[in-house]
């Protein structure tokens, strides 16, 4: 007598059907999609030059920080990308990474007015120091950008 499980028997009508889904080739698809919209299309250029040194680290960032966690649905990426430039300026040391994630919310959909103000709030809750590190490569974003603001009191 032949048993099957119920997974057994999944997995057969999928084949069968040509169904079987490849959670590492979707996780990677979607951390393209994603990282492209953030880099305004340009992370072939920006993983091209992490994999010379590190392809490795490249597949992580698209598999798992963009596949399976910038990707998910419970937050916009605008909303997603506001809250990283906040954790960059916190994080005071980063700031190669913040200038990408500033061009991220920007080119994700948020004003400059906000990304600014992400960046001041920080001042409270990471430090002075902290804020003008980061206010500076707003600044420099904004700049290279061709975006000029009216500062707001």
């Amino acid at each position: 007598m032949l048993r099957l499980t119920a997974a057994a028997i999944a997995l057969t009508l999928n084949l069968a059907a040509g169904a079987a889904e490849n959670p590492a080739t979707d996780a990677h698809a979607r951390g393209l999609q994603t990282l492209n919209k953030i880099t305004a299309g340009n992370s072939t250029r920006v993983l091209d030059n992490l994999r010379e040194v590190a392809p490795d680290l490249a597949q992580w960032i698209v598999d798992f920080a963009y596949g399976q966690v910038v990707s998910r649905p419970q937050l916009d990426l605008r909303t997603r990308e506001l809250v990283t430039v906040a954790a960059l300026t916190a994080l005071g040391n980063a700031a190669p990474q913040l200038k990408a994630h500033v061009n991220g919310a920007l080119n994700a959909g948020a004003k400059p007015e906000e990304v600014v103000e992400v960046v001041l709030q920080m001042a409270v809750y990471a430090g002075f120091p902290a804020a003008l590190n980061g206010i500076n490569v707003v600044k420099d974003v904004l700049t290279e950008r061709g975006i000029k603001l009216t500062p707001a009191h």
